[in-house]
């Protein structure tokens, strides 16, 4: 018959965070997903740093809108490396094996944001190339390197969200909140944001 003190011990080590979790064990292509995905959030960051600090919208058409592209700017910068932080604190072996809400939310939120991103750019390319909403001349090398970074980060934080949801027992809730919420964080990005940019006038309209 187990004694009290062995009880315990069973409850204490099936109600810890390594128990329930699973495997704790973070895989090699994982970490690698993670590790090059946060690197490279770290340079288009720097990037955007780089547009400020040389007054890249200063001038040309876009002079107009300057300001509120600095602020666009800054707020991008700060949602990429808070990204970075993210995927970096997924693979941690303090916090691989936690089954966290917070963690799995942002994961598959992230991802969600970078696949429709991704889709919607490749939409975009396809319909310039066929010349439906443009012509092919369209396309330039900036473009093009922001949809293989749209594709570079969703397959990256794919990777590791899967990998984190494997290892923390698939959690649906935070998962499903995670890729619902995807569309409401591109839409404040890319609409929301400018909108009220325009309505406090920092810029002029569109």
């Amino acid at each position: 018959m187990p004694t009290p003190r062995l009880i315990g011990m069973t409850n204490r080590s099936i109600d810890s965070p390594k128990a329930l979790a699973g495997p704790a064990s973070v895989s090699t292509i994982a970490l690698g997903a993670a590790m090059l995905g946060a690197l490279g959030l770290v340079v288009f960051a720097a990037v955007n740093i780089a547009f400020e600090a040389t007054d890249h919208f200063a001038g040309g058409p876009l002079a107009a809108y300057a300001s509120g592209l600095a602020f666009m700017n800054w707020l991008v910068v700060g949602l990429k490396l808070f990204g970075a932080v993210v995927l970096v604190l997924s693979v941690l072996p303090r916090t691989a094996a936690r089954a966290s809400n917070t963690m799995t939310l942002l994961l598959w939120g992230a991802f969600g944001a970078f696949a429709i991103y991704a889709l919607g750019t490749i939409g975009e390319a396809a319909a310039l190339a066929t010349g439906i909403t443009g012509s092919p001349d369209e396309i330039d090398a900036a473009g093009v390197v922001y949809l293989l970074g749209a594709v570079f980060f969703a397959t990256s934080f794919g990777v590791v969200a899967i990998s984190h949801a494997r290892r923390t027992r698939w959690r649906p809730v935070p998962i499903v909140a995670g890729l619902l919420g995807a569309p409401v964080l591109l839409a404040g990005i890319l609409v929301l944001a400018p909108m009220l940019l325009v309505a406090v006038g920092v810029m002029p309209p569109f």
